[in-house]
């Protein structure tokens, strides 16, 4: 079965930076568009990156500039730079497939909270 687990999350304070790991099991993850989304309180859950088998990568307007993500396919693993963190980033942030989530690989997400 597919297992993704989120790491990294924490409390910054505006203007800081923290970087996001999801390590991945039971799929070829070499082979996988992959991607990150968050979820902020009273939100719908929304697309923030993601990252093709080529390492082509797309980006929310939100956070163009500001955000990069990456992945390193020898560790099974996708990561998310977050850089000049703003209030409005804080969220639960989730690893998944890319660009169509799937149902069944969804984790338990890392939680981010930025502090004006």
């Amino acid at each position: 079965q597919v297992q993704l687990v989120e790491s990294g999350g924490g409390l910054v304070q505006a203007g800081g930076s923290l970087r996001l790991s999801c390590a991945g099991s039971g799929i070829i993850f070499s082979l996988t568009p992959m991607g990150w989304y968050r979820q902020a309180p009273g939100k719908q859950r929304e697309s923030v990156a993601g990252i093709t088998r080529d390492r082509t990568t797309t980006y929310a307007d939100s956070v163009k500039g500001r955000f990069t993500i990456s992945r390193d396919n020898a560790k099974n693993t996708v990561y998310l730079q977050m850089n000049s963190l703003k209030p409005e980033d804080t969220a639960v942030y989730y690893c998944n497939a890319y660009p169509v989530p799937s149902r069944t690989y969804w984790g338990q997400g890392t939680r981010v909270t930025v502090s004006s």
